[in-house]
């Protein structure tokens, strides 16, 4: 789980939660931010996981050998999600 930050920003000058020369037309509305760290973790593991995809997507055995190219594209989704949040 990604930990947010909640801070309130304006619709108008883009203020977030700190003193900003305001335009006049001020109006806070609640937002969620995350840590820049937690965005760059997620767009990591995002690739990796369009990378398996690709693998899945664009492998072609050869005749006969569709079992064990299976086998080897679920032993990396295993390794896949076993290394990522919630991984077990």
């Amino acid at each position: 789980m990604v930990e947010t930050l909640k801070v309130w920003q304006c619709v108008g000058c883009g203020r977030i939660d700190h003193p900003q020369p305001c335009v006049g037309i001020c109006s806070d509305r609640r937002q969620e931010l995350v840590y820049a760290s937690d965005y760059a973790d997620a767009l990591e593991r995002i690739e990796s996981l369009e990378e398996l995809l690709r693998r899945i997507a664009f492998t072609n055995p050869r005749d006969g050998q569709w079992e064990a190219a299976w086998r080897a594209l679920q032993r990396d989704a295993r390794a896949a999600l076993a290394s990522g949040p919630g991984g077990r």
